[in-house]
């Protein structure tokens, strides 16, 4: 039986390249693989998904008012798998979707992303995936500290801890790192103290 995958964690655990190996494997054992991603990241291109070590492939973006499940009746019903990046930023409804995928046409969907924002509270995808998947997996990282990394802290051209804004900005090193949660209050409070 297909399942609904989630495969989370904090920035620069290795989640695309993951995504990317995991596409590699299936196609080849000879299947053919849909690989998504949610249009928001056009970091590297409105249909290109890449990995920081340096892996890329095409990919198929979606906007977030596309229904996924009509989307993968009308054009790609071809495929034996899906394959999501950057998942945290479908909706709730796009999850649901995916997992009729799964249910309906017994496809496994596997999707890739980060489970919280910069403010340590869930993204709306995730939340749902967190919810209905049948299979949920932490990809680790660490913190400078040498300790498990939980929160993707944002930071400013200065490099100093954001703790406002929009739930979304695109970015990678340059705009966010990963860090343990004893460091990321530690770097918070000292904001305070300025």
């Amino acid at each position: 039986m297909a399942k609904l995958y989630f495969k989370f964690g904090a920035m620069g655990c290795s989640k695309t390249a993951q995504a990317l190996i995991t596409k590699f494997n299936y196609e080849e054992r000879n299947m053919k693989v849909l690989l998504l991603k949610p249009a928001i990241d056009n970091r590297d291109g409105a249909n290109v998904v890449k990995s920081r070590i340096g892996l890329e492939k095409e990919a198929v973006p979606v906007g977030e008012h596309e229904d996924l499940y009509a989307m993968y009746e009308q054009k790609y019903a071809d495929c034996d798998v899906i394959i999501v990046d950057e998942c945290q930023f479908l909706t709730p409804e796009q999850v649901d979707q995916l997992a009729d995928v799964v249910i309906k046409k017994n496809i496994p969907v596997l999707c890739f992303g980060l489970s919280t924002d910069f403010t340590t509270h869930l993204f709306p995808g995730s939340k749902r995936l967190f919810e209905i998947a049948e299979s949920i997996s932490e990809i680790k990282s660490v913190c400078a500290c040498g300790a498990k990394a939980t929160v993707n802290a944002r930071l400013d051209d200065s490099g100093r801890i954001v703790t406002e804004g929009s739930q979304v900005l695109l970015g990678g090193n340059d705009r966010y790192v990963a860090m343990c949660r004893r460091c990321w209050l530690r770097r918070k409070a000292e904001l305070t103290q300025e």
